[in-house]
């Protein structure tokens, strides 16, 4: 450019309104960092445990042996560690290591309390095995020992049942591994798992339902093709059992391809 071009050279025209912005948006920065970095060397000032319910409102946990298990790991100093040096996330770990606790969500609010919500495991099955051992399966799998606070109804199993085992559902033959899978399929279906109560486990690796209702066993065999055994047993009682009464057969047979065999 000729010296000439930049003795006539004019700057644009300053755009105020575009200043003021950035400068706020700067203000806001510093603002928010300052607070940030404030808050960080504050203390919790409380803890709120929110214990989920199950789905009948039922507690497996109590709040209180929370605060305990928190104790034991952590000491009676949580309360008074800065924010900043909290780790929510081994708090997390701490408290899911809980037989009865599914997950755990730790945060601190805007008011800095302690916040760990808790969602409990939802019981499936309880299970007497043939070593003699007596605890339950959650949805998952999990085992879950007795609760003080509740005993919670759900569908038992008994039997030639092998014991638990952390990876019992990856196993390809397993008894422990058939029941709960059969749990399952009664849970699904709000007819079953309102109507069967029982599930025992013979030598032979057959399965009987006992009902709630009635006197009957039902002869369910193995799980070969238990859909549609199922699928059969729901028919026959829905169009066969009205007319021939509840106490009438002691046994309900379905282990024969087509068939209900009753007796």
């Amino acid at each position: 450019m000729r010296l000439s071009d930049w003795l006539t050279y004019r700057l644009p025209p300053l755009r105020y309104e575009r200043i003021a912005l950035w400068l706020f948006l700067i203000a806001v920065i510093v603002i928010l960092l300052s607070s940030v970095s404030r808050r960080q060397h504050d203390f919790a000032t409380q803890m709120h445990i929110d214990i989920r319910p199950l789905e009948n409102g039922a507690h497996l946990l109590s709040e209180r042996e929370v605060r305990r298990r928190l104790v034991t790991v952590f000491g009676n100093e949580l309360l008074s560690t800065e924010i900043g040096k909290i780790d929510l996330h081994r708090i997390e770990r701490a408290v899911e290591e809980d037989p009865f606790v599914a997950d755990a969500d730790v945060y601190i609010a805007q008011n800095n309390a302690l916040h760990i919500r808790i969602q409990q495991r939802e019981p499936l099955l309880r299970v007497l095995d043939n070593n003699g051992n007596n605890y339950y399966l959650d949805k998952t799998g999990a085992m879950m020992p007795f609760s003080p606070l509740h005993t919670p109804r759900v569908l038992v199993a008994t039997g030639n049942i092998a014991p638990y085992a952390p990876d019992f559902l990856i196993k390809k033959k397993n008894s422990l591994k058939d029941a709960f899978q059969l749990a399952l399929l009664l849970q699904e279906d709000p007819i079953w798992s309102a109507f069967i109560q029982h599930i025992h486990l013979n030598q032979a690796g057959e399965f009987t339902l006992i009902p709630l209702v009635g006197h009957q066993k039902i002869l369910l065999g193995n799980l070969r093709n238990v859909e549609d055994k199922l699928r059969r047993l729901k028919i026959f009682y829905q169009e066969g059992m009205p007319y021939a009464g509840w106490r009438k057969y002691e046994t309900i047979s379905l282990k024969y391809d087509g068939q209900v065999v009753c007796r």
